[in-house]
């Protein structure tokens, strides 16, 4: 354990985390592992390994990640143990992320990608209401702020 002189002590970084620099945190130290500028460094690869993928993949991804983890937390898990793993307000966050992402990335991604996105954050704003013991107000679910208020298909406007 090191001591800083200005803050509290500091552990070492684990293995394979860069170690960061004692004048700039923002800044490794060149030779420690993940430093950049070392040959075959894992940072660098990793790095040159994002650089290749696209955009509109990253976006995609994450709002996946959202989706899953909110359908989960609706309820939604396939497994027998579903009820033991839904909790409403942690989906109500994440379904507000995923529509925050969708509606801020959508007219970068375009139709063609965004509209999947699109009915899957329907579909998750549906579920929530079905799994609310009280539902909320059109308008007032989660994410409607963004997107709109959802209403089942063929129910009124």
């Amino acid at each position: 354990m090191t001591t800083d002189p200005l803050g509290p002590p500091s552990r070492p970084a684990p293995e394979g985390v860069p170690a960061p620099s004692p004048t700039d945190p923002g800044r490794t130290e060149p030779g420690s592992p993940g430093a950049s500028g070392a040959p075959g460094a894992p940072a660098s690869d990793a790095a040159r390994d994002i650089a290749d993928v696209p955009a509109v993949e990253i976006v995609s991804a994450a709002a996946i990640h959202l989706m899953s983890a909110a359908a989960v937390k609706c309820g939604l898990a396939e497994d027998e143990d579903a009820a033991e793993h839904k909790d409403l307000d942690e989906a109500r966050t994440l379904i507000t992320a995923l529509a925050g992402l969708v509606t801020a990335a959508a007219p970068a991604l375009g139709h063609h990608h965004a509209a999947p996105l699109r009915d899957g954050l329907r579909s998750l704003q549906l579920a929530f209401r079905e799994a609310s013991l009280v539902p909320d107000a059109p308008g007032e679910g989660p994410g409607e702020k963004l997107t709109g208020p959802v209403y089942p298909r063929g129910a009124g406007r």
